[in-house]
């Protein structure tokens, strides 16, 4: 391809927000669209971002024939009709996580992109965050010696939009949301190895006023060599985000804090305008971040992606991942639900993964 890689964004919110920052750091890429159900919010985000093209209407936006790339932003129960769509248009996707809500509607996502012969991408940022790749790299290069316990941790004190809290629409709370990092993380450091065994501990502790999915969760992986990984996800932290990582090897240790060692701690009187994401109470000691965007890894994944795209390459992440992500998250739900461990391959019919620990 020798234009630049034409991309449309389906979303107007915090996530798509994101998307179109770290699109704009990435030389071969140009936003050319986004769509919005909603005609102020479509109109707004594309004044804000200097976007030429909004629309209401998805078919409108995916007959423009620059238009190379999509990237979903919508919420989780969209994930599916929105790409079977998109892929009919013979356009490259990229789908936020998690992949979609239920693994049938993962293997449908996949065959209708390998039948359109497009690209099906899954956003895992995490696989791209600087502190963390050069992790992977102290891994992979033995320095730590043979693996024997990961772990990775995401806290904060809960999600941006209404849509997260309702299970009908998200699937389930906090280990959908954000467990799918952690467990994308694992498969991305243990590359090769599948996963064997998952246990789960879920419980909704502060919001049960907002919803039915898990606010706070911890979940134990076994991969079928032996190796452990241990993941950690909560909603009510407060303070702003948390994002920390550990590798545990038979030679040595590494500690990853994608956040707090790249801040700038500061003290305020009156507060200040933004110190992290979802950091609320400025006043008094916070953490300060700057470069946030490039500390998580979001403009490496869509130069990564756009590349992809651009060069006809294999990506890093794809469709099929995102669904092996899944399988783990409904073997979770079903292990927190029963209250034991849960062997993998794991099949279910389910349609929301909550309901495998709420039955």
């Amino acid at each position: 391809m020798d234009k630049k890689v034409g991309v449309g964004l389906i979303g107007s919110q915090f996530i798509s927000s994101i998307h179109v920052d770290a699109l704009s750091r990435v030389s071969d890429s140009e936003v050319l669209a986004v769509m919005s159900p909603s005609e102020g919010h479509a109109k707004s985000f594309a004044e804000k971002f200097h976007i030429p093209n909004h629309f209401t209407d998805l078919d409108k936006m995916l007959a423009m024939p620059d238009l190379d790339m999509v990237v979903i932003g919508a919420p989780n129960y969209l994930h599916c009709e929105i790409t079977l769509k998109i892929a009919k248009a013979g356009k490259h996707i990229v789908v936020e996580k998690p992949l979609c809500t239920n693994l049938k509607e993962a293997d449908l996502m996949i065959d209708a992109c390998k039948q359109a012969n497009v690209k099906l991408m899954y956003a895992e940022e995490l696989c791209f965050a600087p502190k963390y790749v050069r992790m992977k790299g102290l891994l992979d290069q033995g320095a730590l010696g043979k693996p024997v316990l990961f772990k990775q941790s995401e806290k904060h004190d809960g999600p941006h939009a209404d849509h997260f809290w309702d299970v009908e629409r998200s699937g389930g709370g906090v280990t959908m949301d954000m467990g799918c990092h952690a467990i994308q993380f694992f498969r991305w450091l243990h590359p090769g190895k599948a996963i064997k065994s998952v246990y789960a501990h879920m419980m909704t502790s502060v919001h049960n006023d907002k919803t039915k999915g898990d606010d706070n969760s911890i979940v134990i992986l076994e991969f079928e060599d032996g190796v452990v990984a241990v993941m950690e996800e909560s909603w009510t932290k407060l303070g702003g985000m948390d994002d920390k990582a550990e590798i545990h090897g038979s030679e040595g240790v590494a500690y990853a804090d994608v956040l707090q060692g790249n801040s700038i701690q500061t003290y305020s009187n009156k507060g200040i305008d933004y110190a992290v994401e979802k950091a609320g109470n400025t006043i008094g000691w916070s953490y300060t971040m700057y470069e946030e965007s490039w500390n998580y890894g979001f403009p490496q994944e869509f130069e990564h992606f756009v590349d992809c795209v651009k060069n006809n390459k294999q990506p890093l992440i794809t469709g099929e991942d995102g669904k092996a992500v899944l399988e783990v998250i409904f073997a979770a739900y079903e292990s927190a639900g029963l209250g034991k461990k849960v062997m993998l391959p794991f099949k279910s019919d389910v349609d929301k993964p909550y309901k495998l620990w709420k039955k």
